[in-house]
């Protein structure tokens, strides 16, 4: 028996994905300012289905027929307003979207069966955040194909750790941590552990970060050669330090792929997130930001002080051994992504 989802309502799926701290939290708004792209939503389930799936407790056929059923529920209800964020003060709540009054509107118009019909004339765009994905996303290219577009949002592993090191002491493992988790030697590690358990029981704190960044990246790597080849998968990689610096051309690339357009709207939401910008590290300064570790740029200095005063702060915490593999990340990283440096 195998479980099947043949009909579909979302013609096309966008996902903003990339690592805790990689920045996607700016793309995804100015993405939802596309023509018929819809306020950013977070994809709980689907993440469950495929870390699942990569543990071998879901078949690919069910896996494949959860992610096709999410996606058009998640479509439908949004289209409905039934499963819009509407916490004024959350990035995604609608009072953030550059358009409040589309899915106000949406409260009060005719649901359920006036739905699909909708849905077929105004072909709105599923905008998906998730974390840490790309590189378990074999069960979502099985089941949308090349209605699938994969927004990869990389940067440079010293502007990362600091969010991270925040998740290892105060997240994972709490109430809070929603990552599927299995045991291991009667302990519980998270399912991106698999493989490398040990290493992450052993050590901790910033160590524990630098391991992880080193097995995710070698992953993600891997998923995404073997889904281009296989499913001629639609991955469009951005460099966040690119991006905010000129993100002209990777904007359009998004709009193509989605078969969508940038609009006022687009740019004035770049304009909020101050993109472009001079310096990497001008962020916007918001409390959500500084929770996550966010600084302000130090003055007078250029992009390379940002990172030694980065590298600082982590080589105080870290443990010896694991230094040259974090030394080793960034090379590779700035010799691929940010040549100009």
């Amino acid at each position: 028996m195998l479980i099947s989802r043949k009909k579909k309502l979302a013609n096309k799926v966008v996902f903003v994905d990339g690592l805790p701290g990689c920045g996607k939290t700016l793309f995804s708004p100015i993405v939802a300012a596309m023509d018929r792209v819809e306020l950013l939503s977070y994809a709980y389930e689907i993440e469950h289905y495929c870390a699942l799936y990569f543990l071998d407790k879901l078949p690919i056929d069910a896996a494949q027929a959860q992610v096709r059923l999410m996606t058009d529920l998640q479509l439908y209800d949004n289209v409905m307003g039934r499963r819009v964020n509407f916490r004024p003060s959350d990035l995604s709540s609608a009072f953030q979207d550059h358009d409040p009054s589309r899915y106000l509107k949406r409260l009060f118009q005719e649901g359920d069966s006036a739905t699909v019909p909708i849905i077929e004339r105004e072909q709105p765009i599923l905008n998906l955040t998730t974390h840490q994905l790309l590189g378990f996303s074999e069960p979502i290219w099985e089941a949308l194909g090349e209605r699938c577009v994969f927004v990869e949002i990389l940067r440079h592993p010293l502007y990362m750790i600091r969010q991270q090191l925040l998740n290892v002491e105060n997240l994972y493992g709490s109430e809070k941590s929603f990552d599927v988790c299995y045991l291991h030697k009667n302990i519980e590690v998270p399912f991106f552990a698999k493989g490398w358990e040990d290493e992450y029981l052993k050590y901790k704190g910033v160590d524990n970060v630098i391991c992880y960044l080193d097995h995710l990246s070698k992953r993600t790597k891997q998923i995404k050669e073997k889904v281009r080849k296989k499913y001629n998968a639609t991955i469009i990689t951005i460099p966040f330090e690119e991006f905010v610096l000129d993100p002209f051309k990777k904007i359009q690339e998004i709009a193509d792929s989605l078969e969508s357009k940038v609009t006022e709207s687009t740019k004035t939401v770049m304009r909020k997130q101050n993109v472009p910008r001079e310096k990497v590290a001008q962020g916007i300064d918001i409390p959500v930001y500084r929770r996550c570790g966010w600084v302000p740029a130090i003055t007078n200095g250029n992009e390379r002080d940002e990172l030694i005063i980065r590298r600082d702060e982590v080589v105080k915490k870290a443990s010896p051994e694991l230094i040259p593999i974090l030394d080793r990340l960034c090379k590779e990283y700035e010799d691929e992504y940010w040549p100009s440096l």
